[in-house]
């Protein structure tokens, strides 16, 4: 008779002893045997042990595990991404002030006084800056507005848009009319049309400077504008030899931007086709410096004789060194760097320019002769891709000077490779804010340099100093979506300036600190469809820029672009609290900078000096105060010693 206990003892199974990690064939010695033996074996219970699967379950097994680790890991950098972008400060995000609809798209946009000109398909609009009305247009291109500019000129406007052929052309607009001035570029032979590839005007509207470029070369051609006669000859056209001429006005459509649906005629703009203005005058025609050559001089006093001068000196083209030299140094070259050299080269693009028009300065030295008035441009500074120098040209021609002429070399950084120079307008930090002074400092430039590698600097010089150069923004590691795509100084908020990102973010930085303010976006229906190349302006004279926003993105995509609404966001700063502040004391007074001691640098020099003599005199009356209380010591401790000595 079988008891219960002991039939299921038989049912049990009893435990195993399981050996860890890999089996092993022992040692035939007993000397060689693990001491810790029993510490490698372990109890596991034979019901939990997995039997291993056959093929194919076991491959599709490890698949699965596979799969199963990798997904994890994403998931796991995706969270850590997003605690550290909770964890991140984030700024302040201002929605824009007004939206304008349009039924094209634009190309590009360029703002002066209140008007806002947006270029477009077939030519380019005139907006109100204010009302977002339309006032006029422009409309008989075959071919659409590729990038405009507009300068103040004082109560007028001179306009200049760049078709998708390349050929620019200027346009004076004044009181609701608008004038052709000249095609710069354009020819009749297709095959020898060139490509206007940047502009540059001075302040004021003096000089005017076009990049162009054609098949094989690339130059920059500079007018001098004559604003005085064009005031003249729209204001009194029947003094000019043209006002026998049958005046054609053409009255333009004028379209409410706010709702494109709605058409008004309450506005309009006149088009003065057969009114004829002065032309710019053609001062100079200025080429990439030509790669260094063995020299054409019989002597170093030739090469001294041909720097008038010494304008141009350290160029680089005069100099001494024969054309033997220079081919047993690149035979040098070609030996030591082979491995690298030897391959197929691409051909080498074609030079281009950043160029910028300079005031009158201590630091651009002029000759007397070739003075200008106060206020206007007198140089051109030059800087051309693959050069490391930044050249300067004068504006002013004199007797013994037929065209421009370097009058001074300036050397930059090393391996850093500039993609875009902007130039600020000089501000002081007074009391932890920016300001600008009251009256122009002489001698002081701050500018930021965006390279190509996206990283920000600010380079500040000053005087008889050496230039310093500070970094704002390193190239984003961790953060790609923010690198830096466009760069665009507020000249209403003294150091700051607009960062526009890979991301379409707009943030506004001040370079002082530098730091993050506040960050600016449309509405979360629009998206910017090319951030890297975002479409905006900023105002030179009011506190507010333009930004481009496409279609929301819950619209179909459709192949008629007429039908696609595209809207301009107008940001003000005066309608943001943290910048109404800013906007209040923008201005520091003369007298603040002499009675406070926080900017000895802006003092004339002659008070600077005296203030220096009576420091220096301040200094040498204390150390001459400390000697004689030495010697006085000295001497008491010399008439002690005496006293003690014995007789």
């Amino acid at each position: 008779m079988s008891s219960p206990k002991g039939s299921q003892i038989q049912k049990m199974r009893l435990p195993v002893y399981t050996r860890k990690g890999p089996l092993e064939v022992p040692s035939p010695s007993e000397k060689d045997w693990s001491k810790d033996d029993e510490e490698d074996y372990v109890l596991k219970d034979p019901d939990q042990e997995l039997d291993s699967l056959p093929q194919p379950y076991r491959m599709i097994n490890k698949l699965v595990n596979l799969l199963f680790n990798r997904s994890w890991e994403v998931i796991e950098e995706k969270e850590a991404a997003r605690e550290a972008e909770r964890s991140r400060i984030q700024p302040i995000v201002y929605p824009p002030l007004v939206e304008s609809k349009l039924n094209s798209m634009p190309k590009c946009m360029a703002i002066s006084q209140d008007y806002v000109f947006i270029g477009e398909a077939n030519g380019f609009s005139i907006y109100n800056l204010y009302n977002a009305k339309r006032i006029g247009a422009w409309e008989k291109l075959k071919v659409d507005v590729a990038s405009i500019w507009a300068t103040d000129l004082g109560s007028e406007v001179l306009i200049a848009p760049v078709d998708e052929m390349g050929v620019i052309r200027l346009f004076y607009y004044y009181k609701e009319s608008l004038f052709l001035i000249k095609a710069i570029n354009e020819v009749d032979d297709a095959s020898k049309q060139t490509t206007c590839v940047k502009m540059e005007v001075s302040l004021g509207g003096d000089f005017a400077a076009f990049l162009l470029q054609g098949s094989r070369d690339v130059w920059l051609d500079v007018y001098k504008l004559p604003k005085e006669s064009w005031l003249k000859e729209v204001e009194y056209p029947q003094l000019t030899a043209n006002a026998k001429k049958k005046v054609r006005q053409l009255q333009l459509n004028t379209i409410d931007s706010v709702t494109p649906d709605n058409l008004a005629m309450d506005a309009y703009t006149c088009f003065k086709g057969d009114i004829k203005l002065s032309l710019p005058v053609y001062i100079m025609k200025i080429k990439p410096p030509k790669p260094v050559s063995g020299t054409t001089f019989k002597s170093p006093l030739e090469v001294f004789a041909k720097i008038e001068d010494s304008y141009g000196l350290g160029s680089g083209q005069n100099h001494f060194i024969k054309e033997s030299q220079w081919e047993h140094q690149e035979a040098i070259f070609n030996a030591s760097y082979k491995k690298y050299l030897d391959g197929e080269w691409e051909e080498e693009p074609l030079s281009t320019a950043t160029f910028h028009f300079l005031l009158p300065s201590c630091i651009i030295s002029m000759p007397t002769e070739a003075k200008g008035p106060s206020g206007v441009a007198c140089v051109l500074g030059i800087h051309w891709t693959g050069s490391h120098n930044f050249f300067l040209y004068s504006l002013h021609r004199t007797l013994k000077d037929k065209g421009g002429f370097p009058l001074g070399v300036i050397a930059l950084p090393e391996g850093c490779f500039c993609q875009s120079i902007h130039f600020l307008k000089y501000f002081l930090v007074h009391k932890g804010q920016n300001v600008y002074p009251e009256l122009p400092l002489k001698s002081k430039m701050k500018c930021l340099v965006l390279c190509t590698d996206t990283s920000l600097h600010l380079v500040e010089a000053e005087g008889t100093r050496g230039p310093t150069i500070r970094v704002l923004a390193e190239r984003p590691v961790k953060y790609l979506n923010e690198i830096i795509r466009a760069v665009a100084p507020v000249p209403a908020l003294p150091g700051m300036v607009l960062l526009f990102s890979q991301d379409g973010s707009v943030r506004l930085m001040d370079v002082a600190k530098p730091q993050i303010v506040c960050a600016f976006a449309p509405p979360r229906s629009y998206h910017l469809v090319v951030p890297w190349n975002p479409v905006f302006v900023v105002s030179s004279h009011r506190p507010c820029f333009l930004l481009q926003g496409d279609h929301p993105d819950e619209i179909e995509p459709t192949h008629d672009s007429r039908n696609i609404q595209n809207s301009i966001f107008y940001f003000s700063f005066e309608a943001y609290p943290l910048l109404k502040n800013v906007l209040g004391n923008v201005m520091i007074s003369q007298s603040d900078f002499t009675d406070h001691t926080a900017f000895p640098q802006t003092l004339p020099l002659e008070e600077r000096c005296e203030r220096f003599l009576q420091e220096r005199v301040q200094n040498l009356g204390k150390n001459a105060m400390k000697e004689q209380e030495h010697w006085n010591r000295l001497r008491r401790y010399s008439l002690f010693l005496q006293k003690r000595e014995p007789q």
